[in-house]
């Protein structure tokens, strides 16, 4: 654990507070309706920061990764109430140097709106768009998943 200020961060996954996350993400535009079930499971295979004030959660996010070639970025938030303090910076400062992360081959996320953060932290577009290419499943999880 890591104190700045009055927040903490953490990487251990002991610390998560899942119900906090799926909170947030399940009002996210890119989880919408995530059930909780999901949001441990994605969890338990991932690593994941989490930045605390008071007890509570307000920060999260989560790199999935082989930790040798490939990592992808995703879920990352900050609570509304706690934006502009830079959390989110702090946890991609934690994510960046965390040693089983170091000398991956490749490190993506996909964004709406928050490149100018992302490229503070090195995140380029990428080079070659041609060459990527995705499965889209859609309604995501607007369904009803329990």
């Amino acid at each position: 654990m890591e104190q700045r200020g009055d927040y903490t961060l953490s990487l251990s996954a002991a610390d998560q507070q899942p119900e906090a996350i799926h909170a947030y993400l399940t009002r996210s535009y890119w989880a919408e309706g995530i059930p909780l079930s999901a949001v441990v499971r994605s969890m338990g295979h991932s690593l994941c920061v989490g930045v605390f004030h008071g007890g509570e959660q307000v920060a999260f996010a989560r790199v999935v990764s082989d930790f040798t070639t490939f990592a992808y970025l995703c879920d990352v938030y900050v609570l509304e109430g706690h934006r502009g303090r830079g959390l989110a910076s702090w946890m991609l400062e934690a994510i960046d140097a965390h040693p089983d992360l170091q000398g991956l081959r490749r490190f993506m996320l996909a964004t709406r709106d928050a490149h100018k953060l992302y490229a503070k932290h090195g995140f380029t577009p990428v080079k070659k768009p041609e060459s990527l290419m995705e499965i889209l499943r859609t309604p995501g999880f607007r369904r009803s998943e329990g």
